[in-house]
C-alpha cells in the first residue's frame, strides 16, 4: 500500500450534494432506512447501557467493570448470531467476531473488513467539573454527555449496530466484517500488540476500519489518512535526601523543583521548535499537495481559538494550525508534581521533583531513537546537585493511510450518502498505537472514520457525542460495506 497519503484538493472539498434522504435511499435499501430510523431510540437506549459501565482499564478497582463492558458487546454479538470468540491476555479480554464470508463472484473474492475500537474508558476525573454523572448518560440539546461516549463506545457502536441489524433483518452482507474490540486501547494496548502477530491469520483482512476520531467540523465529515505517532515519559528529579527548610537552605542547595523547570524549558524553543538536539533527523517533510489541500479547507484560527477556550493559538513558526496539530511533532508536559500541594503555604525546598510529558511523532519518527536522545539531552541540562531518571512509557510510530484507495472511495460514498456532504480528506493529531502495528502484522489499509466533534471533550469532563451524528454514523457504516461490496 501506499505509504504516504497523497489526497487530491479535487477529493479534498466538500460539494453541495443530494439530500441526505435520497443519497441514503441510493446506498441502502429503503426499507432497511426507515427500520434504522424507527428503531433509532432502541439504539439510544443500548449506548446508555454500555455507557453505564466504568470500564476504566487504568484503574484497578474497575477491574470487574472493564470485563463486564467486554461481556456486554460480546452479547450484542451472540445475540446477532456472529461466530463470537473472548480472547485472553494477560490483562483484559479482546473480544472477536465474525460475519460469515459470501461466496466468490466470478471467481473472486470480495473484501474483508475488520472493524477495530475499544471498550475501555480514559478516567472521569475531575469529578466536580461534570455538569452531569460520568457514568449516568444525560442528554442535554441532541448531545449524550457520558465518559466514553464518543471516545470509543459511541462511535464503535454505530459499526456493530449497523452488522448486527442489518442481519438481524434477514439480509446477508455482500463483504465479510470482523471484529476487533479491545479493553486497554487507553492504556497503550500492549496485550493486543503482543496477541497480534498469533492472531494474524484469524485477523486477516483488505482494510481495518476505524471510527475513533473527529469529523472536520459540524457538518464537514472526514476520512483521515494519517495519524501521529506518540511517545510518553516521566522525567525524576532527586535532589537532598527529605525535604528541607527553604530559609535554612534556600539558594545554597539546588532546588529539584527548579531544576525540573530548567529541564522542561530546555525543551522547546520560543518559536516553538523542539530544542532536543537531533529530534528533527527523521522528521519527513508534508506533501505540497497535502498541505494545498488543507489550505482550501478554510480553517479559522480564531474560531478554533474560541472552541478550545483559548486566548489566542501558538506553535510552530511557519505552519498553519492544521498543519501544526496534524503532521508536525509537539512536546506536551502532562502532569509536574513537586513540593507541598495542599492548602496553604509550606515553605519547603522539596526532595524531589517529577514531570510526565509526551512527544506526538511524525511519520519517519521511531519512538525508541526519541529516547536515546532525550536520554543524551537530560544528560546535557541536569544542573548541578541533582540527578535524573527517564523513564519510558509507551511510543508508536505514526500511521498513513491510501487516500487514493479503493476503500476510501467507497467510504467517501458511503459517509457523503449519510450526511449529505462529501467527506474532506483530513489528517488528525491524536494517535491510535496499534493501526500501525495492523499495517506491519495484517499488511492491509486503514479507514479511518470519525463521526465525532473536535469539541466532544474525549479524555475530559462533560465528554459528548450528538446523536444525530451516532445515527448518521450507523447509516454510514451499513452503506459502507453495500459500497465495498460493489466495489
Amino acid at each position: 500500500m501506499s505509504q504516504t497519503a497523497k489526497p487530491s484538493p479535487e477529493d479534498s472539498q466538500p460539494e453541495n450534494s443530494p439530500t441526505q434522504e435520497t443519497r441514503t435511499q441510493e446506498t441502502l435499501p429503503g426499507d432497511f432506512v426507515d427500520f434504522l430510523a424507527e428503531n433509532a431510540g432502541r439504539f439510544e437506549e443500548e449506548l446508555k447501557e454500555w455507557l453505564r459501565i466504568a470500564s476504566i482499564s487504568s484503574d484497578s478497582s474497575a477491574k470487574d467493570d472493564v470485563h463486564r463492558a467486554a461481556e456486554w458487546v460480546k452479547n450484542k454479538f451472540e445475540a446477532a448470531g456472529l461466530k463470537t470468540e473472548s480472547i485472553p491476555t494477560a490483562g483484559f479480554p479482546l473480544i472477536y467476531a465474525e460475519t460469515p464470508p459470501p461466496a466468490a463472484a466470478d471467481g473472486k473474492l470480495p473484501p474483508v473488513a475488520l472493524v477495530y475500537g475499544h471498550y475501555d474508558v480514559q478516567p472521569p476525573e475531575p469529578l466536580d467539573l461534570w455538569t452531569s454523572p460520568p457514568f449516568e448518560p444525560d442528554v442535554r440539546d441532541g448531545k449524550i454527555y457520558a465518559r466514553g461516549a464518543t471516545d470509543d463506545k459511541g462511535q464503535v457502536l454505530t459499526h456493530v449496530l449497523a452488522v448486527c441489524e442489518w442481519l438481524s433483518s434477514g439480509r446477508t452482507l455482500p463483504i465479510q466484517i470482523k471484529f476487533l474490540i479491545e479493553g486497554e486501547e487507553e492504556v497503550g494496548s500492549a496485550n493486543l500488540e503482543e496477541h497480534l502477530p498469533r492472531l494474524s491469520d484469524k485477523l486477516a483482512c483488505d482494510v481495518v476500519v476505524v471510527s475513533d476520531s473527529s469529523q472536520y467540523g459540524p457538518g464537514r465529515p472526514a476520512i483521515t489518512c494519517g495519524l501521529r505517532g506518540i511517545a510518553t515519559y516521566e522525567l525524576f528529579i532527586d535532589g537532598p535526601s527529605h525535604d528541607l527548610h527553604s530559609g535554612s537552605f534556600g539558594g545554597a542547595v539546588m532546588n529539584p523543583a527548579i531544576a525540573l523547570c530548567q529541564m522542561m524549558a530546555s525543551m522547546i524553543r520560543p518559536d516553538g521548535t523542539i530544542a532536543v538536539e537531533g529530534f528533527y533527523d527523521d522528521v519527513l517533510p508534508i506533501p505540497e499537495i497535502e498541505r494545498d489541500s488543507w489550505k482550501q479547507l478554510g480553517s479559522d484560527d480564531e474560531e478554533f481559538a474560541r472552541s478550545v477556550g483559548a486566548k489566542q493559538l501558538a506553535g510552530e513558526a511557519g505552519y498553519t494550525t492544521d498543519e501544526r496539530r496534524w503532521a508536525r511533532p509537539s512536546f506536551d508536559i502532562n502532569g509536574l508534581t513537586s513540593g507541598h500541594q495542599g492548602e496553604g503555604v509550606k515553605t519547603v525546598l522539596p526532595a524531589k521533583a517529577s514531570a510526565k510529558f509526551s512527544h506526538r511523532l511524525v511519520p519517519n519518527q521511531d519512538p525508541v531513537k526519541i529516547t536515546q536522545k532525550l536520554q543524551e539531552h537530560f544528560a546535557r541540562h541536569c544542573p548541578t546537585g541533582v540527578t535524573f531518571e527517564l523513564k519510558p512509557d509507551h511510543g508508536a510510530g505514526a500511521m498513513l493511510a491510501d487516500a487514493n484507495s479503493p476503500y476510501t472511495k467507497a467510504a467517501s460514498a458511503a459517509v457523503e450518502s449519510a450526511f449529505g456532504v462529501a467527506p474532506v480528506m483530513i489528517r488528525e493529531g491524536g494517535s491510535i498505537p496499534i493501526l500501525a502495528r495492523f499495517q506491519e502484522v495484517l499488511d492491509c489499509d486503514v479507514l479511518l472514520l470519525g463521526w465525532g466533534q473536535n469539541d466532544d471533550a474525549a479524555h475530559s469532563p462533560d465528554e459528548k457525542f450528538a446523536l444525530e451524528d451516532f445515527h448518521r454514523g450507523i447509516r454510514a457504516s451499513a452503506g459502507l460495506w453495500q459500497q465495498m461490496g460493489r466495489s
